[in-house]
Order: C-alpha cells, then sequence, then structure tokens
C-alpha cells in the first residue's frame, strides 16, 4: 500500500500545473494534500474528485487559507474532520480517515513564524494533537499513520542551515521536543528507518530560490506506531515533484 502525503500550497494553483498528471503517474493508493487553500464552490467537478479515488475535503472557515483533503482507493471506514477543538478546526486543519488496518491522520500543522501568538497557537495545536493521539490508542484505536507538514525540522540533519535557524520558528527547542515526545510514545519517523543522511528534504523557501541549492528544510513526514513497523517497507521523498514549494513524501506498507 503505497501513502503519499503533499503540501501543495494551493490545490488550484498545482492542479494547473499537472496535478492530474501526478496522480494518474504516482498512482498512490492513498494521497493526503495539505494546504489546499480552497473551498467546494472553487472546484469544477474534475478537480473536486478523480477516477478511482474517494475524496475528502476539510475546508478553513477564513477563504483561501490552509485546508486539507484525501484521495483514497480504499473506502474509509469512517471519516473525521478536524480534532475536537473549534479554535483549531476553523481552520481547516486535520481529516482523520479510519481503515481496517490503521487509522490515518492527514494533519496541516500551524506554522509559527508569524508572532509569538502563532507560536502559542502551534504548540497548543501540538499538545492537543499529542493528547487525541494517546485517547484513541487508550479506546483500541493503536495502529496509527500521522502524516502532513508538521512546520518543523526535527535535528540538524533535517535543514540546510541548523545553525542561521536556531532562533527561528520550525527549529526552536520546544517545537524540536514536541517531535521527541511523539517518538518516546512509541511512533516512527519512518523516513529515518531507511535515510540517515543529511540534505534530504521537503521544504524550499521559492523567493530565495533555495531549491535550485538544496538550500530546505524537511518539515513533513509520516510517522507510524510502533505496532506498524514491520509493515513498513519504504519510505521516501520525491524532490522531483514540482508544483509547490514543498514536494510529497511517502510510505509503503505491506498488507
Amino acid at each position: 500500500m503505497k501513502l503519499l502525503s503533499w503540501n501543495v500550497n494551493g490545490f488550484r494553483a498545482v492542479h494547473r500545473k499537472g496535478f492530474p498528471d501526478f496522480l494518474k503517474k504516482a498512482a498512490p493508493d492513498v494521497l493526503c494534500l495539505q494546504e489546499t487553500k480552497c473551498e467546494l464552490a472553487d472546484l469544477t467537478p474534475e478537480m473536486a474528485r478523480y477516477p478511482g479515488y474517494e475524496a475528502e475535503w476539510h475546508w478553513s472557515r477564513k477563504k483561501g487559507y490552509c485546508g486539507v483533503a484525501t484521495f483514497s482507493r480504499l473506502k474509509p471506514l469512517r471519516v473525521e474532520r478536524g480534532v475536537g477543538q473549534r479554535l483549531f478546526d476553523e481552520e481547516g486543519r486535520a481529516l482523520t480517515s479510519v481503515y481496517p488496518g490503521f487509522t490515518l491522520f492527514n494533519v496541516y500543522f500551524p506554522n509559527g513564524k508569524r508572532s509569538q501568538e502563532r507560536l502559542r497557537f502551534k504548540m497548543d495545536f501540538y499538545s492537543h494533537f499529542l493528547e487525541l493521539l494517546e485517547r484513541r490508542r487508550r479506546k483500541g484505536e493503536d495502529k496509527i499513520v500521522i502524516c502532513g507538514d508538521v512546520n518543523t525540522a526535527h535535528t540538524a540533519l533535517d535543514l540546510a542551515r541548523p545553525k542561521e535557524n536556531q532562533d527561528v520558528s520550525g527549529f526552536l527547542p520546544e517545537e524540536r521536543a514536541w517531535i521527541d515526545a511523539l517518538l518516546s510514545r512509541g511512533y516512527v519517523d519512518t523516513f529515518r528507518e531507511f535515510e540517515k543522511g543529511a540534505g534530504h528534504y521537503s521544504y524550499w523557501d521559492q523567493i530565495t530560490g533555495a531549491r535550485a541549492r538544496n538550500v530546505g528544510w524537511r518539515i513533513d513526514y509520516f510517522f507510524i506506531s510502533e505496532n506498524l513497523r514491520p509493515k513498513l517497507k519504504n519510505a521516501f521523498l520525491l524532490p522531483e515533484v514540482m508544483g509547490s514549494d514543498h514536494c510529497p513524501a511517502g510510505i509503503e506498507l505491506a498488507p
């Protein structure tokens, strides 16, 4: 089973840049999108649904902001929108899809760079989401996949210029500590199961032309619960896929 996650930085824009061809060529079983920046009224029928896929969307109340979508070949048992807190859910940041073998969280985590207030919002979202995961596990949903734009590079290996960004949101100690906390609760950073080195990124600043120089950040992840590790066959990034300032991340799970 192939799962992909991609912050498209505007679904309508990436659709014009060849999204249908990408979907056909990549042929994922599940594709999770973040930062769709649209609502149903913005989409043609061809853009809202694709042959062979069930499509679920969660829009932001603010037009042209945030938003997530999950395309799936397999119809989920159920789909939930949001994380159960109005303040967060008005921004359209999460879709949960429950499948027979696992529960998938497609999440666009907040960015904290704009202000101290947004950094607090981000850290509050982090804490709430971690508590949500623990509640689900206590109820027996212990096979979990989390994907999306986490908006934080975990270690110095995960961004090109760690020293210059020590005081920048996205690489602050408290943000990185949240990923530590997630891993300590029995989750696996899938990419690091296969690649231990530096130089592998999923986001590049467009204004500075950072992609051509590979001056980037790895802030897009797939985390899985430890009990799914035996099924993990591969984890990867697709930096050759253009159309956004992010590239897709992916995993392959055995049946």
